[in-house]
């Protein structure tokens, strides 16, 4: 085993001793060392129900005759972090959980490791970190929150808060029933009910062969989440033995799979992003214009938040993953899963109980898949938009530029009521390093849609948007501002063309008068220049490659 480095010998006295001082007998010696890596964080209510699953994980890896050693990762809520400069930390997190692991995890010698998580950027972290080890691992998503209530309508985070908030503004619901939706709208445990990046990562973990079948869609509350968890804990010290490591499980035609089930779905635009970063570890060549190419030829078959009209709980009870890859089964590779069953053989045995949820794919709610990937002389390395949450009036926009170098000043002028229709709203200096951090947009997005601006007035920026927003919203703009990006020459009133069915995204400029603009140019001071993210942002890579660390 790998970890008879640190406990056979002669010369690993000191460190069995230190082994025994940990409470381990000379038996436990001779048993597989388990990693369980656990985001359980009071902070984060995808997390907060993590010491129970905690425990059947643990209690899987004894039955199997393994040794459990938990250990904490950091986790950030990206709702909490939203919407000021908390928000500059989450992406950067996803490295630090990935070193983390790696960390520990090879300064102990562990045979194989159990990644407890749940939201946006710490399971793609974790999942990095499984690839680069590649030791045997398995992936536990601690599963989506229920529908809130208000008397019998079904409430949802994004919907209920962000947009309720400037539909208050506007005056269209009263203070009582804004205070009613900020205590209901989130009923307790669970990752944010719609299909928002914590919710897309989970079906993408469990496409790709990465956590055992039902656990994405499977509810935080649910004893079969906890059956899950234990049976987790058997399955890794079963990889062990076997030796079946991620890089076995994790390749081109997996990573593929996960990609046209994120189409199908109409997941997160940040699944883009943390493919990318997961195929880097892997060693795997993955572009743009792969997750392009895909959603092409994929319908998108399901409506959920925040798109849509029906959330996770829905999906869990429509059959979760094994019924979607089931209608999808003839645009999947037939690859392998950690529970030791083919792609095929899960949607072969899957069974559909709603055909509204998860529709045939005759029958699709859009013919194309939910992202689109656009190109111009404003994005020459590529944008991204979430397109299945842009209404068909938005596919095509013309307007004029109002150009703000920080999402606070936009934000400032959404809420004042000095965007007007025809306008395209550009946030710059918001990138991977120009922010730092590629931070999230979902105050100002919320903000349009729950003005009632989002059939007039489109979003464009180099940061990134949260799996919550929806409208004609543009990111990832590549190259960025902070790397002399042609939206850092923008200015008010410029044109800008947005044509999403031809994948277009220009600025009504020549080359000349981009040029001009360039050798008058200095980029914008950084807002952050101690710490961590100074350090992140001088080694972080444009958000066409992934916002990888160089």
């Amino acid at each position: 085993m790998r970890s008879d480095k640190i406990k056979k010998g002669l010369e690993r006295v000191p460190h069995r001793a230190l082994l025994h001082a940990t409470g381990l007998s000379r038996k436990d010696l001779d048993r597989p060392f388990i990693g369980v890596a656990s985001s359980f964080t009071d902070l984060i209510p995808g997390h907060i129900g993590m010491r129970d699953l905690e425990r059947f994980i643990e209690r899987g890896i004894c039955y199997a005759g393994g040794v459990p050693f938990f250990f904490g990762v950091p986790g950030v809520c990206d709702g909490i972090a939203m919407g000021h400069l908390g928000m500059c930390y989450p992406l950067a997190l996803r490295e630090l959980i990935a070193d983390s692991i790696e960390t520990v995890v090879n300064a102990h010698q562990l045979d194989g490791i159990v990644c407890l998580t749940n939201c946006d950027k710490i399971t793609p972290g974790m999942l990095m970190a499984a690839a680069r080890l590649n030791i045997p691992a398995i992936i536990v998503t601690a599963g989506p929150m229920l529908s809130g209530r208000l008397r019998q309508r079904k409430l949802a985070f994004v919907h209920d808060t962000f947009e309720a908030l400037a539909r208050a503004k506007k005056g269209q619901i009263s203070r009582e029933e804004l205070l009613c939706l900020e205590m209901e709208a989130c009923p307790g445990v669970g990752s944010c009910q719609g299909l928002y990046t914590a919710n897309t990562m989970a079906c993408i973990t469990e496409t790709m062969g990465m956590s055992l079948t039902g656990c994405a869609t499977s509810l935080a509350v649910s004893a079969k989440k906890r059956r899950i968890a234990q049976a987790s804990g058997q399955r890794i010290v079963e990889l062990v033995k076997k030796n079946i490591s991620p890089l076995k499980i994790i390749n081109r035609k997996s990573l593929e799979n996960t990609i046209v089930v994120d189409m199908a779905l109409g997941g997160s635009s940040n699944t883009v992003l943390h493919l990318m970063a997961i195929a880097h570890e892997a060693g795997i060549k993955l572009d743009l214009k792969t997750f392009d190419k895909i959603s092409k030829n994929t319908p998108h078959i399901t409506n959920l938040e925040p798109a849509g009209s029906y959330f996770m709980e829905d999906l869990e009870y429509a059959g979760g993953i094994p019924a979607v890859l089931k209608r999808l089964k003839g645009k999947l590779n037939n690859t392998m899963t950690l529970s030791g069953r083919r792609i095929f053989d899960i949607a072969n045995t899957a069974e559909i109980s709603n055909e509204e949820v998860i529709r045939p794919l005759s029958r699709a709610y859009h013919k194309q898949g939910g992202i689109a990937v656009l190109f111009g002389n404003l994005a020459p390395e590529g944008a991204v938009v979430k397109q299945s949450a842009v209404s068909p009036k938005m596919m095509r926009f013309q307007g004029r530029a109002r150009v703000f170098n920080r999402e606070e000043e936009a934000m400032k002028a959404i809420s004042g009521r000095k965007i007007k229709k025809g306008e395209v709203i550009v946030i710059r200096y918001e990138g991977p390093a120009g922010g730092p951090g590629m931070r999230e947009m979902l105050a100002p997005t919320s903000s349009i849609v729950g003005m009632g601006l989002a059939e007039s007035v489109a979003l464009i920026t180099d940061g990134r948007f949260s799996g919550g927003t929806k409208g004609p919203c543009i990111g990832h703009i590549s190259p960025e501002a902070a790397s002399g990006g042609p939206i850092a020459i923008l200015k008010d009133g410029d044109i800008i063309t947005i044509d999403i069915p031809n994948r277009k995204l220009e600025v009504k400029l020549t080359k000349p008068e981009i040029e001009k603009r360039f050798r008058a140019w200095k980029p914008v001071a950084p807002k952050i220049k101690t710490g961590y993210l100074r350090r992140y942002s001088k080694m972080v890579s444009s958000a066409d490659k992934g916002a990888v660390l160089q």
